[in-house]
């Protein structure tokens, strides 16, 4: 609608005084009416409200004709075509990491001539030089000391060798927080707390834009090759989270509601888990065609065990998860007091020297031992592996009985060799060195996962208790608590078994994550049949970590960057009323509102000049103070700019009004702005006696991002989010001023 029409037929008086059809301009919407501004929380419940509106339009417009129903349905599948393109994306993107990940990480000790393209296992796969006892070696793969000075031994080669190895995870480092930090600077950390703040309905514009979704997979690669102490898994659910917002941003659906891209958090419709499922189903068909691990198989740490557990070993396996509560309890506190440090001193200054002076010293430590210089996931992998026969691995080094004849899959327990003995003391220090190290990497300003480093701390400690275990067993088999299970020369344990508990222990400790811990530990390791083991140590973890602070590690990110995110989890039992936390208090200046009929545009423009809230209670008159509604600052701001571009007559001393007729004015006052299109008529509100509990439960499970009090119907004050957080964190003793935004 033009500026002069719906006004044409009234007389010069009428327009004048508003007893004519005078124009809602909002008729017709401008860009950016309804959007939020940055580092702000979604209104739900409008959102919601518009979604309805918006279905509602569509349905009946599809009665009308062809073009209107096919448009109708490419509405409703637009969702499982979002869906199948973020399975396709994400699922390419994970193999072609998984992949490069595994050529760079080998290229910091050798290159494959034949194809330097391969990682080691790659080149040594068609070779037919290779043998049991030495499958790793191979012509075609040669270490950087042998390529530059044809040597493979001696001290020159150890040290060229060893130059390289930490020259090659500075380089890979620099370029990775130097991307980071010219390009996108969001691509840094795990992102699984800022996505959980998202979901929840914050807007951190950015954090999920096309330059994060391009820079953080090469970040990452880059990252996790240099040897530091991280993993891949968390970022990969923010780049997963990218693909998404790309392919929302495609339609119109998603693109201009905030609350549909976030249907997983506090609202999470049947539709949404299936359409997830449906996600999940297309990217593990990518992955499996990559087929990156090169088996054939989808899991990151496939084990096959041939011997059952027994019930006398659930206390070993509950120890482990004493351990792993009690890792992630330290991991968190001392983790969280080194980001303050970061953020509070001048450490925080210097990125990129920080994170090349953890990787020297990672590169430096890593290198003489085995166990820490070969990749995580690799390492992972060898301590949840079961000996078999052909096994070449030192903790595999069993003095074998030669009477012995028993199917491969069948092979006994036996007394440890000289090389189990020598990993021992190997993977003591590993886990000793990991333990400190993670705690100093996670966190800096590259792309960093904790799900494998926590589950490599868990699964060194598991070997080593599987191991002690099975050297007990075979050397006092008739002890009571093995004489009914461990027969002498029978398989009773299974060392590979307590590192993969062990593991589920640690990731459990650090993320406070019980039952999806399970099915995650599944999913990396095709373990089913392993189910009460898994259980027992993550439900003793998370209780003996629940006993020192609830927070998981993300949480306590969360509260570190002052995130406005309401956990499910957090519990209010304080007897304070909504008249406790409202705002204004006592002594607080009144209430800024607006009100139906006797405020100018000026005003306005005042109001929003001197203030920074988010919005607006409207309310009959200032001397009743009777609500009326409620106007978004954003909405209120882009509304009086385009009705001063639009409108003709509009000017400072204009009235604006939010009711359906306009006020009686004089003839000689200016025509009046009408923005009752932008006006909530239908805000939440609680009274002035409700408990905070109510309160705190109706901001969580409705996702508000504020309400008013009244009594009576009289407006009395408001709540927002950020209110509610720093009550509940003075409740807990916490600053409350931490809650650093809006």
């Amino acid at each position: 609608m033009e500026a002069g029409e719906g006004v044409s037929s009234a007389t010069p008086t009428e327009e004048m005084n508003g007893a004519g059809n005078l124009m809602d301009f909002l008729d017709e919407p401008f860009p950016d009416v309804s959007t939020y501004e940055d580092f702000h929380t979604i209104d739900w419940l409008r959102e919601k409200s518009r979604d309805t509106d918006r279905h509602r339009k569509i349905t009946s417009k599809s009665k009308e004709s062809i073009w209107e129903l096919i448009k109708s349905l490419l509405d409703a599948w637009s969702g499982w075509v979002v869906m199948l393109l973020i399975g396709l994306l994400s699922g390419t993107l994970a193999g072609v990491i998984d992949l490069a990940v595994d050529w760079m990480t080998d290229l910091k000790e050798g290159v494959c001539l034949s194809a330097f393209w391969y990682s080691h296992e790659q080149c040594c796969w068609t070779s037919n030089e290779t043998t049991f006892d030495d499958r790793d070696k191979c012509p075609q793969w040669q270490k950087w000391a042998e390529l530059m000075t044809g040597h493979t031994e001696g001290a020159g080669a150890y040290v060229l060798n060893y130059f390289l190895y930490i020259l090659w995870a500075l380089l890979f480092s620099f370029l990775a927080v130097s991307l980071v930090r010219v390009f996108a600077p969001y691509a840094c950390g795990s992102g699984i707390p800022e996505i959980k703040t998202i979901l929840s309905g914050f807007i951190i514009r950015g954090y999920l834009g096309k330059w994060t979704l391009l820079i953080k997979p090469v970040t990452l690669v880059l990252a996790v090759s240099s040897g530091l102490s991280l993993g891949k898994e968390g970022p990969l659910v923010h780049v997963a989270c990218c693909c998404g917002n790309l392919f929302c941003s495609l339609f119109s659906k998603y693109s201009k509601n905030e609350a549909k891209r976030r249907e997983v958090s506090y609202y999470f419709p049947l539709k949404t888990l299936w359409r997830s499922f449906f996600a999940a189903l297309v990217a593990a068909f990518t992955l499996r065609s990559i087929n990156p691990f090169g088996n054939s198989r989808l899991v990151l740490f496939y084990v096959e065990y041939h011997t059952p557990w027994y019930m006398a070993e659930l206390v070993p396996f509950i120890l482990l998860g004493v351990f792993g509560g009690l890792w992630g309890t330290l991991f968190i506190r001392a983790n969280i007091a080194w980001c303050r440090r970061r953020k509070t001193t001048q450490l925080g200054k210097y990125p990129v020297l920080e994170v090349i002076a953890v990787t020297g010293i990672t590169a430096l430590l890593a290198y003489p031992n085995p166990y820490t210089r070969r990749s995580t996931s690799e390492l992972i992998s060898e301590l949840f592996n079961d000996c078999g026969a052909l096994e070449s691995s030192q903790l595999c080094d069993y003095i074998n009985n030669p009477n012995m004849s028993r199917p491969v899959d069948d092979i006994p327990d036996r007394p440890a060799g000289p090389g189990v003995y020598n990993a021992l003391w190997q993977l003591a220090l590993a886990l000793i060195f990991k333990i400190v190290i993670t705690i100093f990497t996670f966190g800096m300003k590259i792309p960093s996962g904790l799900f494998i480093p926590s589950m490599a701390v868990g699964a060194i400690a598991g070997r080593i208790v599987g191991i002690a275990v099975e050297q007990i067993a075979y050397h006092h088999h008739d002890w009571i608590i093995f004489k009914n299970w461990c027969r002498p020369g029978a398989d009773c344990v299974t060392p590979g078994l307590y590192a993969m508990v062990g593991a589920a222990a640690c990731l459990g400790g650090v993320t406070r994550m019980t039952v999806s811990l399970v099915v995650i530990m599944f999913e990396l390791t095709g373990g089913l049949e392993y189910i009460v083991p898994l259980m027992a140590a993550a439900v003793t973890s998370k209780w003996v970590a629940d006993a020192f602070g609830k927070e998981g590690i993300y949480e306590s990110h969360i509260q570190l960057n002052g995130y406005p995110y309401l956990d499910v989890r957090d519990e209010f039992t304080h007897r304070t009323l909504a008249t406790d936390v409202m705002r204004p208090r006592r002594n607080d200046p009144p209430l800024a509102v607006l009100t139906q009929d006797s405020t100018t545009v000026e005003d306005v423009e005042t109001l929003i000049k001197d203030t920074d809230y988010n919005g607006f209670p409207v309310v009959v008159s200032r001397e009743s103070e009777r609500l009326i509604g409620f106007v978004q600052r954003r909405d209120l701001t882009l509304a009086i700019k385009n009705a001063r571009q639009k409108q003709d007559g509009v000017v400072s001393s204009s009235v604006v009004y939010f009711t359906e007729d306009a006020p009686q004015l004089p003839a000689s006052n200016p025509q009046p702005l009408k923005l009752r299109r932008i006006l909530n008529l239908s805000p939440f509100t609680v009274t002035d006696h409700t408990p905070m509990e109510t309160v705190v439960d109706i901001f969580r499970k409705l996702g508000l991002r504020q309400c008013l009090v009244t009594r009576s119907g009289r407006l009395l004050g408001i709540i927002t989010k950020k209110d509610v957080l720093r009550h509940m964190a003075q409740m807990m003793n916490q600053d409350p001023e931490s809650i650093m935004f809006n």
